[in-house]
């Protein structure tokens, strides 16, 4: 039951923070079939969020764990430097992809518990083939 749980925040914080990471890109993408992926994106990522918001109150009392103020700021300065001086198409899926890889990794550690209940474990999966793919769209773009 706790690595239910711990699984269904960390992939909440995940979508939560690919979400964000959107939110302070699309504004500077210029390329309009990049911002037509990362709409996409951003909806199958509130899709998760949903799902698992749905059956959290199954496992735990309160709310999933979501990205908090500070790493909202860290991840929106961190984005700003970044782009301060290259805005181009392939500087920001970069930056996307860094993101991406990492909720894939993090996404893969909670498939190989070998006690998740199915519909978390289902949930995960879900994600972790989402940013896989997402990669794979967002390659084109570097």
């Amino acid at each position: 039951m706790k690595e239910d749980i711990n699984a269904l925040d960390e992939i909440h914080k995940g979508s939560c923070m690919g979400i964000d990471a959107i939110d302070f890109v699309i504004d500077k993408v210029e390329d309009n079939n990049l911002k037509k992926e990362l709409k996409k994106e951003y909806k199958e990522y509130q899709d998760i969020e949903k799902r698992i918001e749905k059956i959290y109150p199954k496992y735990n009392e309160g709310e999933p764990h979501s990205t908090n103020a500070m790493n909202k700021a860290m991840t929106w300065s961190g984005i700003e430097m970044k782009t301060m001086t290259d805005k181009s198409t392939s500087k920001i899926t970069e930056l996307l992809l860094q993101g991406v890889n990492m909720g894939i990794i993090e996404g893969r550690k909670i498939l190989n518990k070998k006690h998740l209940n199915e519909e978390v474990h289902d949930i995960a999966s879900k994600y972790v083939t989402m940013q896989e793919k997402n990669v794979e769209n967002l390659k084109r773009y570097l």
